[in-house]
């Protein structure tokens, strides 16, 4: 038994895709307030608080082609995915990046340095022209507290530590990267996501940040809020992620792990062998263990960029934790950039993400899907200092273990700016 085509990951064969799609329209959201307030920022005073108010604007008209295989699962290529179920599909809309207006404050109180920032996002492309457009979330909300000699503590809901580095080093962060079309109407588009790396996603968390020790290293780590995927639910374990890292002028190494406790739910869809009439038998031991591990290196000198990063494990997902069942997955970016003059940039970068064959598992819960496959050629332009404008064009493919294979053709120019 297969997955129906146009199901996404770690759902049941008769979950709707619209309702599932929820879960990719949420990428890029929890990076979105690593810039904004960095570009000149409203800064308001009173009462020992400094207050700045900024935000993020963005959009770029996307135009795709899709043809191939009809490849099930989250095949981002596929026809039902990468053309929102057309042969070709054009939007105007956010990159990787969503829209949004970003508040950070801090002050210093009995020795403390004391810091936070709630972010609102919106988006740009819908499907109607006369619907109000109201998806509207708060995907940060958190405050921190430290010294420079004790370092500093997170505590609220922000982005993960693990796959950090590879989602806000992708050049196509200030693009579109992969213009992934049914995510990109209602959201977003997901560059490498699901090509490249898997989502960081955003958790209620209470984490820890080290300060620099050793010559440049940091340490991060901390307790995040269990997450559901599909099938299988979280219980009374917390989600724990950890980070070393190594930075310099020119060098950055980084070192990463995450792991959480899954459970089934009422069943895991599997084909009882022993009885060809029923579809599906109850495994009360199909809970499983994520349990996923990162290294990547960043390099730099005379204009030129080169980033590599590795992600792989158990449970890792394709888009997010679990979304595929019990199945060990391997994400892998490559990348380099060059600067020329004190306005361009040019690009070219890679990305896989695959998951491993698992036989009937694999086929009955994720419609034998195999990976993802994305490359970009991007040229970037700093217009002033806080507008890029952005021109790529990139092609992804995916497949499945059937042999089946889908592609996409795409293409993205529009500008970016921080505020």
């Amino acid at each position: 038994m297969h997955q129906q085509q146009g199901a996404l990951p770690g759902s049941s064969p008769q979950r709707p895709l619209r309702t599932l799609l929820k879960a990719l329209q949420a990428a890029g959201i929890g990076v979105a307030a690593t810039f904004a307030g960095t570009a000149g920022a409203v800064g308001l005073q009173g009462d020992n608080w400094s207050v700045d108010v900024g935000g993020i604007v963005n959009a770029y008209y996307t135009a795709t082609s899709c043809s191939g295989d009809a490849v099930g699962g989250p095949a981002l290529a596929s026809k039902a995915l990468g053309c929102a179920g057309e042969d070709h599909k054009t939007s105007i809309g956010n990159g990787l990046l969503p829209s949004g207006l970003i508040t950070k404050f801090k002050t210093q109180q009995e020795g403390f340095d004391i810091g936070g920032t709630i972010g609102i996002m919106v988006h740009a492309a819908t499907s109607s022209g006369v619907a109000t457009n109201t998806n509207v979330d708060v995907r940060q909300a958190f405050f921190t507290v430290g010294t420079p000699e004790m370092g500093t503590f997170k505590i609220g809901r922000d982005y993960g530590v693990f796959g950090a580095n590879a989602i806000l080093n992708d050049m196509t962060l200030l693009g579109a990267g992969a213009p992934t079309q049914a995510t990109q109407r209602g959201r977003v588009t997901l560059d490498h996501l699901g090509a490249g790396y898997t989502y960081l996603q955003n958790y209620g968390q209470m984490s820890y940040v080290s300060p620099v020790f050793g010559g440049g290293f940091t340490f991060t780590a901390g307790l995040f809020s269990p997450v559901d995927a599909g099938t299988f639910v979280s219980k009374n374990y917390p989600q724990v992620q950890a980070q070393l890292q190594y930075a310099n002028d020119m060098l950055k190494v980084w070192i990463g792990a995450k792991t959480q406790r899954f459970y089934a739910t009422s069943f895991v869809p599997t084909p009882d062998p022993n009885n060809p009439n029923q579809s599906f038998i109850i495994h009360p031991d199909d809970d499983f263990d994520e349990f996923a591990s990162e290294i990547g290196a960043s390099i730099s000198g005379g204009g030129f960029t080169f980033l590599a990063n590795i992600e792989s494990g158990d449970g890792i997902g394709i888009l997010a934790d679990g979304d595929q069942g019990d199945i060990r997955g391997l994400n892998y970016l490559l990348q380099g950039t060059y600067k020329f003059g004190e306005k361009w940039k040019v690009g070219l970068s890679y990305g896989l993400s695959k998951n491993d064959d698992n036989n009937v598992y694999n086929d009955t819960l994720n419609a034998s899907f195999k990976s993802n496959e994305n490359g970009t050629l991007g040229l970037y332009y700093a217009l002033t200092s806080s507008i890029t404008l952005a021109a790529e064009v990139g092609e992804t493919r995916s497949k499945d273990y059937l042999g089946q294979e889908a592609k996409q053709y795409g293409g993205s120019l529009g500008g970016i700016i921080f505020f």
